[in-house]
């Protein structure tokens, strides 16, 4: 079984030793320890990596502490459920931000084409 310290992960990740030690104090990793030194499997560098992409995704470590939770446990039909009706709603907030990003980059666009056309104008520029 592959084991890592907690320096390996970091690197790997590229993040501090600090927030690993946060994500294990919040209960969402769980490393053995040997002595002082953690030790971590491959199922933490999992975990890790799955919190690092649900950060990136918005869902808070709350989310992503429910969720490991959801998975960790048997799965019934109610837990199931409610794990498609999260990712439902973080879909529905992914699909809102897509939006609002694509709404504002042709605003800025539009801006820059205006802004672009004005400055030829002042300098009597005619070609296009």
């Amino acid at each position: 079984m592959n084991t890592f310290k907690i320096s390996e992960l970091a690197k790997e990740f590229d993040i501090t030793t600090r927030s690993i030690r946060f994500y294990e104090d919040v209960g969402l990793i769980a490393p053995a320890r040997k002595g002082s030194t953690r030790i971590y499997n491959g199922r933490d560098k999992i975990r890790l990596k799955l919190i690092l992409r649900g950060k990136r995704l918005g869902f808070s470590l709350a989310d992503i502490k429910e969720l490991f939770e959801l998975y960790d446990t048997d799965q019934s039909t109610e837990q199931l459920a409610y794990m498609i009706q999260l990712i439902e709603e973080k879909k529905a907030t992914l699909q809102q931000q897509s939006d609002d990003i694509n709404a504002v980059m042709m605003e800025l666009n539009a801006a820059k084409s205006r802004c672009e056309n004005t400055l030829k104008s002042i300098n009597g520029d005619t070609t296009t």
